[in-house]
């Protein structure tokens, strides 16, 4: 479906006169967000489909060269399959149903599986006839404090239960292949290396031949309080530490980033419904496109210029329509002194995370997309 087509958000605003919210569609940012990865990845870069499942934000993956997706349950595998037919799905969650790996290799081809406990192994084996062509990729636990999102208390295995996975998996008549997630919003570069160096310990003591090794997702998006590096330090990085591995030949190298192709993909137009002297009342909030409020990570705001507004600002504290009193933004947004009730914001970067959580608490649910050529532009 193609999407109705603004030159701006101003031009949005203009025309829809939107009472509900919008998400803003930018395929440009999209485009050159894969075409970094593309170009700089030393191997398959595979989009994390969690982020942002959208068809919109898939199509335009797709467009721009992106064939392989890291997928976490039959229903994301089902999409990518059925939507794109020259596109290849790896079963990336550690943890599976034995009806969602049967399905997954019976009827829509997969045949990468990740694992972090030896009891997965047993299902895919009770499942899948042992075949080098399927391969088992054990998940190593990456303790690393520059994530924003911590991932390895709940997934993982030690260096002592990676090794002996990928024995067992291999003695079972499968490939193998190691992995690592760093956590999402990594602010390190240098985590990537730490994961390839436990893989490289791994490797060395389990003796078996890697069919891959996926350095995983947590690729940053450039949030405000969230300094990060350019993504493409992150490359280098991880390009270097990949290359003093001398990987065998027909190894592949993977990655699965999700928030850095998608964050700037999205923005969000909301309206100010009501203002009581500090406060704002917006038509979206933490139940809907601004979970990640939650756990502290901002996104740039700006005012939608439909008048002129003062040059004074003064902070507000936002809360979203929900009658929960915890739909409020975490801290106070700077806005015009003279923001007042029928105005509109435009939140940015929420291409990631954003659509993807959003609930139909209380009724509320934003599912208005539109595409815009412009760049959102923070104040």
């Amino acid at each position: 479906m193609t999407l109705p087509h603004f030159a701006s958000p101003e031009a949005v605003v203009a025309t829809l006169s939107p009472s509900t919210p919008v998400y803003c569609v930018r395929p440009a940012a999209i485009h050159r967000a894969a075409r970094l990865f593309l170009d700089h990845f030393p191997g398959d870069v595979l989009y994390a489909v969690k982020c942002n499942s959208g068809a919109h934000i898939l199509r335009e993956l797709s467009r721009a060269g992106i064939r392989h997706f890291d997928t976490a349950s039959l229903a994301e595998i089902e999409q990518i399959v059925e939507g794109f037919p020259d596109a290849t799905a790896y079963f990336m969650h550690p943890i599976k149903s034995r009806d969602a790996i049967e399905s997954a290799y019976k009827n829509h081809g997969v045949r990468h599986y990740v694992v972090d406990h030896a009891s997965e192994i047993e299902k895919i084996s009770e499942t899948i006839a042992p075949s080098r062509e399927v391969v088992i990729i054990v998940r190593l636990a990456v303790h690393h404090e520059g994530a924003v999102y911590e991932l390895s208390s709940k997934f993982g295995a030690s260096v002592d239960e990676a090794v002996e996975q990928l024995q067992l998996a291999e003695q079972r008549g499968y490939s193998v292949g190691l992995a690592f997630h760093v956590g999402s919003q990594c602010l390190e570069p240098g985590a990537y290396r730490q994961g390839l160096q436990l893989v490289a310990e791994v490797a060395e003591r389990s003796s078996v031949e890697l069919k891959c090794i996926d350095v995983g997702g947590g690729f940053p998006g450039d949030y405000p309080e969230s300094v990060t590096p350019a993504i493409l330090e992150y490359l280098k990085v991880v390009s270097a530490a990949a290359a003093d591995l001398r990987l065998p030949e027909g190894c592949r190298l993977l990655c699965e980033p999700g928030r850095a192709l998608a964050a700037d993909g999205e923005s969000l137009i909301v309206q100010v419904q009501l203002r009581k002297t500090n406060s704002i009342y917006l038509n979206d909030g933490i139940y809907g496109s601004l979970t990640e409020e939650n756990n502290g990570l901002r996104v740039p705001i700006r005012v939608v210029k439909t008048r002129d507004f003062s040059s004074t600002t003064r902070p507000f504290t936002a809360f979203g329509p929900t009658c929960d009193s915890f739909d409020v933004y975490s801290k106070p947004i700077s806005l015009p002194e003279d923001i007042r009730e029928g105005d509109w914001l435009e939140f940015g970067r929420i291409g990631a995370y954003g659509a993807a959580c959003r609930t139909h608490f209380n009724g509320f649910y934003p599912d208005t997309f539109v595409t815009v050529e412009s760049e959102f532009e923070a104040e």
